[in-house]
């Protein structure tokens, strides 16, 4: 049984392999620059992020001009995701079965630890402050006006114009398809969506759906109640903590949250700490962007507090990905092979072992993933 299975590993690894590229949507689009500076479990990959330089008058001396300090940061992406999809083959099964069908039942396995490292990618999601189209409701149904709203919440955002993707759960899919711009791309010179019923580039993103996304939903905390005001404590312009009181609200208020104050539709926060709300002497909320602008008191909150299912607008530097491959420290006979799928970029381990009557094929994985610069992120409410 080993020496079989040992003759057909390279076979079983090839199709495990084209079924992570078929699942695993969001590794493929996000940034798998840093991946190899981690090399296992609990390594962190430290990701500059710079900081902004302002321009400045040249006025020629005899003396250099002053140096102009600045303070880059970092994200942290930790490989702290270790899952494995074991299928087990006792003698007996192995006697009356068809290799064919390990070969199956192993895409099986890698299928599913391609959509664990897909829903782990979105889950992050939560660092988004940045939204746009109505809570509840599929999108692009009646109006693609909320692709126009993305576009606009990144450009203000100042994220850069290339390289942008829009990553969709497939009833908006549906939906978009059959809007007349996109039908009308062909006119264009895109022929992609006529001819391969895919939504490609249009309106300046690369189009992608993902069965997956639909696992991404967000139910805001029970604690957010029509009325939220800014109060006694003015937010001041750069700070993080807000004050908001209501006088009926008590409940939860939830990491990934998020509101605007008042109708500024382009100042958005995400709620980065978990609170409760209390009708008597309100709560601190801790927020990301830093504050803007100060929130003078009794200014409103407009929380977005009905649950929702989260499209993604970003730009390929929003979010970081990185998997690398495992290596056995005590082989004991075992048969490893550990290739990594050039597309997706995820690391897969398969282990070969022998266990009492039987035989353990084990499908492993270690990844970690983040969004370290939730600027450049949008999501698509639906």
């Amino acid at each position: 049984m080993a020496n079989t299975l040992t003759n057909i590993l390279p076979t079983i690894l090839a199709g495990g392999v084209q079924a992570l590229r078929e699942r695993a949507v969001m590794a493929q689009l996000v940034n798998r620059d840093y991946q190899s500076l981690a090399q296992q479990k609990g390594n962190v990959v430290n990701i500059p992020i710079p900081s902004a330089i302002a321009a400045r008058a040249v006025t020629p001396a005899v003396a250099y001009a002053s140096n102009v300090d600045f303070s880059p940061t970092s994200a942290a992406v930790t490989l702290d995701q270790w899952y494995e999809a074991p299928i087990n083959i006792s003698d007996s099964d192995a006697a009356s079965i068809d290799m064919a069908y390990v070969a199956m039942q192993s895409t099986e396995a890698i299928k599913s630890l391609a959509n664990n490292v897909d829903q782990y990618i979105m889950g992050k999601h939560k660092r988004l402050f940045g939204w746009a189209g109505s809570a509840g409701t599929t999108p692009f149904n009646s109006s693609i006006s909320a692709v126009a709203s993305a576009a606009l919440v990144l450009h203000s955002n100042l994220a850069p114009s290339e390289d942008r993707r829009a990553v969709i759960n497939p009833l908006a899919e549906f939906y978009f398809k059959q809007n007349s711009v996109v039908l009308q791309a062909d006119q264009r010179g895109n022929t992609t969506g006529l001819t391969e019923g895919v939504i490609g580039r249009v309106l300046g993103f690369d189009w992608f759906v993902d069965q997956n996304i639909t696992t991404a939903t967000h139910t805001p905390g029970t604690g957010w109640v029509t009325g939220f005001t800014v109060s006694t404590t003015t937010g001041v312009a750069g700070g993080s903590t807000l004050h908001i009181l209501n006088a009926t609200a008590s409940g939860s208020i939830k990491v990934g949250d998020v509101f605007q104050l008042g109708t500024d539709t382009l100042n958005q926060y995400v709620v980065t700490a978990s609170a409760v709300a209390s009708a008597t002497v309100g709560v601190d909320i801790t927020i990301y962007p830093p504050l803007r602008a100060a929130a003078s008191l009794g200014t409103t909150l407009a929380v977005v507090g009905t649950a929702y299912t989260a499209n993604l607008s970003f730009h390929r530097e929003c979010w970081a990905f990185a998997s690398r491959p495992l290596t056995a420290v005590f082989m004991a006979g075992n048969i490893v092979q550990a290739p990594t799928d050039p597309i997706s970029g995820i690391a897969l381990r398969l282990e070969l072992s022998r266990q009492y009557k039987q035989e353990t094929l084990s499908y492993d994985v270690l990844y970690g993933s983040n969004v370290y610069r939730p600027e450049l992120g949008c999501k698509i409410l639906g």
